[in-house]
């Protein structure tokens, strides 16, 4: 059983010791050595399932303890990936995208889902997600469901027992995605809310300027309120400046006094904005409480997108700014092997990785190691995920790397992940086992 470089302690009580932990990740009564650039170095005792204690090293009462010495390599919690889309995942080998762009994944997912999204079909693909998520270190992940009838009668139910399924693994999240216009029919509108609810889940919709925006996310925002529900909205995923919908988004939330949690997601069009336009928006969004969330590596592989030309933006909203605003930002997958984005893992560490690459998450590194663990477990209402603390379930990730740029050079495959304390199984799941569902495509 391949379970990374790691040789942990077979002992029930056992020290993590001479460990680099990132600042942003870990919270401690006292003080910890500063290692530099944002990084502090501890050791880490677990008792059974549990931390028991985060401390500087050789500073317990405990050295009889038998120890993993982890040679200053680096210890993070188990990441928090707040935004995919595993009812689509993996159907790239039956229906890919033609051209590459945004409106080509909408076609292609649209004909499939007609095609092929059975329960069967929709519970194969989400369960290889998860396993491939489950193995790279991820405990809490919060998909989108596609929740055009008649898809929403079969993507909730499998959703339900998938989290069922996975319960003490990974804990999941729902978010129903339909289009913003669904809100001229108020009682279908309804019967998604009342959907979602009985699930447990959360009310969304893709925004963007639709004749009447400003009336229909009033609905939105009534049914949401009516039914106790949260809201994670899509929001200008394209490169075009008339695209304004967070401004009303953040308008919307304000004149309701929705005092629900509210996610925006993608936000690009916040880019190509003058930018006293576009720092009122982020004005805006801080009053309102909206936490953004960005997805670099999908909206990379569809924007900008022209045959024949290079690209010449990058797809990602203002995360500096906003961050600087006090607004909450986070970063996540997205898309994985579908029409949207025909690459990715649900690796974490992967999005991180790119996204230091691409929005320059570095020089210094500073709390942005957050947006991949507290701050979206924070924003998904889980704060107790995200974070390494005494107290916390010992559900860690061990790297050989011991600085940021060992960690972020490669791409770790040899990682070590802890569940209640405990090596986990790293093998990935073999692309051959959805064969059968591809057939005759």
């Amino acid at each position: 059983m391949p379970t990374g470089f790691a040789r942990v302690p077979s002992a029930g009580r056992f020290l993590i010791a001479n460990a680099t932990i990132p600042a942003a990740l870990v919270e401690t009564e006292g003080p910890l050595p500063d290692a530099g650039d944002g990084l502090l170095r501890a050791e880490i005792e677990i008792d059974g399932t549990t931390i028991a204690a985060i401390r500087a090293p050789g500073g317990g009462q405990n050295e009889d303890l038998p120890a993993l010495d982890l040679d200053d390599g680096l210890a993070w919690p188990g990441f928090v990936d707040m935004h995919t889309h595993i009812d689509k995942g993996h159907i790239w080998p039956r229906k890919p995208n033609p051209d590459g762009t945004f409106f080509g994944a909408l076609n292609a997912v649209h004909a499939d889902r007609e095609a092929n999204w059975s329960a069967r079909d929709v519970a194969r693909r989400m369960d290889f997600s998860l396993r491939c998520a489950h193995a790279h270190g991820t405990v809490l992940l919060r998909t989108h469901l596609d929740s055009l009838q008649p898809q929403h009668k079969i993507s909730w139910p499998v959703f339900a027992e998938m989290r069922d399924r996975w319960a003490g693994r990974i804990d999941l999240q729902g978010v129903a995605l339909v289009p913003i216009e669904v809100a001229e029919d108020r009682a279908y509108l309804e019967e998604i809310a009342a959907l979602v609810k009985a699930h447990g889940g959360v009310m969304g919709c893709v925004t963007y300027m639709h004749p009447g925006i400003d009336g229909l996310l009033d609905a939105v925002i009534a049914v949401a309120e009516k039914h106790g529900l949260d809201l994670d909205f899509h929001s200008d995923e394209s490169q075009d400046p008339n695209e304004r919908s967070l401004a009303h988004v953040a308008d919307a939330i304000l004149r309701n006094r929705f005092e629900g949690r509210i996610v925006c997601g993608h936000c690009c069009s916040l880019t190509r904005q003058p930018a006293d336009e576009a720092n009122r928006t982020i004005e805006r969004v801080a009053e309102a409480g909206i936490a953004i969330v960005s997805l670099p590596m999908c909206n990379m592989y569809l924007q900008d997108r022209e045959s024949g030309r290079t690209p010449l933006s990058r797809g990602v909203t203002m995360l500096h700014e906003l961050a600087a605003a006090g607004v909450e930002v986070a970063v996540a997958s997205d898309n994985t092997r579908d029409p949207f984005y025909a690459y990715g893992d649900l690796d974490m560490l992967e999005v991180f990785r790119e996204t230091v690459r691409i929005g320059q998450f570095d020089h210094p590194f500073g709390d942005w190691p957050a947006t991949v663990g507290a701050t979206p477990a924070r924003i998904l209402g889980r704060p107790d995920r995200g974070v390494l603390r005494a107290g916390a379930p010992a559900d860690i990730v061990l790297f050989r790397a011991r600085s940021w740029t060992e960690l972020l050079a490669r791409p770790q495959s040899d990682r070590t992940v802890l569940r209640s304390g405990r090596p986990i199984d790293k093998t990935l799941p073999d692309y051959r086992e959805l064969d059968d569902i591809f057939a005759g495509s």
